[in-house]
Protein backbone atom coordinates (compact mmCIF):
# COMPACT_ATOMS: atom_id res chain seq x y z
CA UNK A 1 0.00 0.00 0.00
CA UNK A 2 1.19 3.63 -0.89
CA UNK A 3 0.33 6.72 0.38
CA UNK A 4 -1.91 7.52 -2.47
CA UNK A 5 -4.20 4.64 -1.61
CA UNK A 6 -4.86 6.23 1.97
CA UNK A 7 -8.08 8.28 0.01
CA UNK A 8 -9.74 5.16 -0.44
CA UNK A 9 -8.73 3.25 2.62
CA UNK A 10 -9.91 6.56 4.55
CA UNK A 11 -14.26 6.78 2.70
CA UNK A 12 -14.07 3.00 3.18
CA UNK A 13 -13.47 3.42 6.82
CA UNK A 14 -15.91 6.72 6.87
CA UNK A 15 -18.87 4.07 5.40
CA UNK A 16 -18.06 1.35 7.46
CA UNK A 17 -18.50 3.65 10.83
CA UNK A 18 -21.58 5.32 9.01
CA UNK A 19 -23.00 1.96 8.71
CA UNK A 20 -22.01 0.58 12.52
CA UNK A 21 -23.44 3.87 14.00
CA UNK A 22 -26.88 3.17 11.84
CA UNK A 23 -26.67 -0.73 13.30
CA UNK A 24 -25.58 0.69 16.63
CA UNK A 25 -28.42 2.86 16.80
CA UNK A 26 -31.00 0.86 15.32
CA UNK A 27 -30.45 -1.94 18.30
CA UNK A 28 -30.43 1.00 20.85
CA UNK A 29 -33.74 2.01 20.00
CA UNK A 30 -34.55 -1.99 19.84
CA UNK A 31 -33.33 -2.07 22.95
CA UNK A 32 -31.08 -4.50 22.63
CA UNK A 33 -27.47 -2.81 24.49
CA UNK A 34 -25.12 -5.69 23.82
CA UNK A 35 -25.61 -5.50 20.10
CA UNK A 36 -25.62 -1.85 20.58
CA UNK A 37 -22.63 -1.76 22.78
CA UNK A 38 -20.61 -3.94 20.08
CA UNK A 39 -21.61 -1.69 16.63
CA UNK A 40 -20.64 1.27 18.97
CA UNK A 41 -17.09 0.14 19.58
CA UNK A 42 -16.54 -1.00 15.78
CA UNK A 43 -17.73 2.21 14.78
CA UNK A 44 -15.06 3.70 17.51
CA UNK A 45 -12.72 1.12 16.33
CA UNK A 46 -13.35 2.31 12.86
CA UNK A 47 -12.69 6.03 13.55
CA UNK A 48 -9.68 5.83 15.43
CA UNK A 49 -8.35 4.08 12.03
CA UNK A 50 -9.82 6.28 9.59
CA UNK A 51 -8.16 9.16 12.01
CA UNK A 52 -4.67 7.43 11.71
CA UNK A 53 -4.23 7.22 8.63
CA UNK A 54 -6.11 10.33 7.90
CA UNK A 55 -2.95 11.81 10.17
CA UNK A 56 -0.25 9.60 8.39
CA UNK A 57 -1.66 10.73 4.75
CA UNK A 58 -1.93 14.76 5.32
CA UNK A 59 1.60 14.22 7.59
CA UNK A 60 3.27 12.89 4.14
CA UNK A 61 1.02 14.46 1.38
CA UNK A 62 -0.12 17.40 3.04
CA UNK A 63 -3.39 19.90 2.32
CA UNK A 64 -5.14 18.66 -0.99
CA UNK A 65 -6.19 22.07 -3.00
CA UNK A 66 -9.93 21.68 -4.61
CA UNK A 67 -9.23 21.68 -8.29
CA UNK A 68 -11.76 23.35 -9.64
CA UNK A 69 -13.25 27.18 -9.90
CA UNK A 70 -16.94 26.94 -10.40
CA UNK A 71 -20.12 26.80 -8.78
CA UNK A 72 -18.87 23.47 -7.02
CA UNK A 73 -15.88 25.19 -5.22
CA UNK A 74 -18.53 26.57 -2.75
CA UNK A 75 -20.43 23.42 -2.68
CA UNK A 76 -17.38 22.22 -1.53
CA UNK A 77 -16.47 24.61 0.84
CA UNK A 78 -19.86 24.98 2.61
CA UNK A 79 -19.43 20.55 2.73
CA UNK A 80 -15.92 21.13 3.80
CA UNK A 81 -15.70 24.04 6.31
CA UNK A 82 -18.34 22.35 8.75
CA UNK A 83 -16.76 18.72 8.68
CA UNK A 84 -13.67 20.21 9.49
CA UNK A 85 -15.17 22.13 12.83
CA UNK A 86 -17.10 18.67 13.49
CA UNK A 87 -14.91 16.95 13.39
CA UNK A 88 -12.29 18.19 15.66
CA UNK A 89 -15.06 18.88 17.99
CA UNK A 90 -16.78 15.64 18.35
CA UNK A 91 -13.43 14.05 18.99
CA UNK A 92 -13.81 14.62 23.25
CA UNK A 93 -17.56 14.42 23.47
CA UNK A 94 -16.81 10.79 21.83
CA UNK A 95 -14.26 9.77 24.27
CA UNK A 96 -16.59 11.68 27.04
CA UNK A 97 -20.06 9.20 25.36
CA UNK A 98 -17.47 6.56 25.62
CA UNK A 99 -15.90 6.68 29.18
CA UNK A 100 -19.43 7.28 30.72
CA UNK A 101 -20.96 3.84 28.97
CA UNK A 102 -17.96 1.67 29.79
CA UNK A 103 -18.05 2.98 33.87
CA UNK A 104 -21.83 2.70 33.63
CA UNK A 105 -23.28 6.07 33.84
CA UNK A 106 -26.18 5.70 31.29
CA UNK A 107 -27.98 8.53 31.99
CA UNK A 108 -24.84 10.66 30.97
CA UNK A 109 -23.90 8.78 28.29
CA UNK A 110 -27.87 8.89 26.56
CA UNK A 111 -27.85 12.59 27.57
CA UNK A 112 -24.52 13.25 24.92
CA UNK A 113 -24.95 10.51 22.73
CA UNK A 114 -28.59 11.36 21.40
CA UNK A 115 -26.84 14.85 19.95
CA UNK A 116 -23.13 13.58 18.92
CA UNK A 117 -24.55 10.19 17.10
CA UNK A 118 -25.69 12.77 14.86
CA UNK A 119 -22.62 14.65 14.70
CA UNK A 120 -20.20 11.60 14.39
CA UNK A 121 -22.97 10.24 11.48
CA UNK A 122 -22.57 13.79 9.84
CA UNK A 123 -18.76 13.86 10.19
CA UNK A 124 -18.75 10.34 8.65
CA UNK A 125 -21.18 11.09 5.77
CA UNK A 126 -19.58 14.14 4.72
CA UNK A 127 -16.41 12.88 4.62
CA UNK A 128 -17.36 10.60 1.51
CA UNK A 129 -18.48 13.73 0.00
CA UNK A 130 -15.39 15.01 0.27
CA UNK A 131 -13.35 12.15 -0.61
CA UNK A 132 -15.97 12.30 -3.89
CA UNK A 133 -15.36 16.10 -4.80
CA UNK A 134 -11.53 16.14 -4.40
CA UNK A 135 -10.63 12.19 -5.87
CA UNK A 136 -13.77 10.89 -7.94
CA UNK A 137 -15.19 14.51 -9.72
CA UNK A 138 -11.76 15.22 -11.09
CA UNK A 139 -12.14 12.26 -13.20
CA UNK A 140 -15.66 13.28 -14.39
CA UNK A 141 -15.08 16.88 -14.57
Amino acid sequence: MHFTDLPTLNVLLNMTSAILLTFGFINIKKGNKERHKKFMVAALCSTATFLVSYLIYHFEVGSVPYPFHDWTRTVYFIILIPHVILAAVQLPFIIYIVRQAFTGNFEKHKRVAKYIWFVWMYVSITGMLVYYMLYLLPQFH
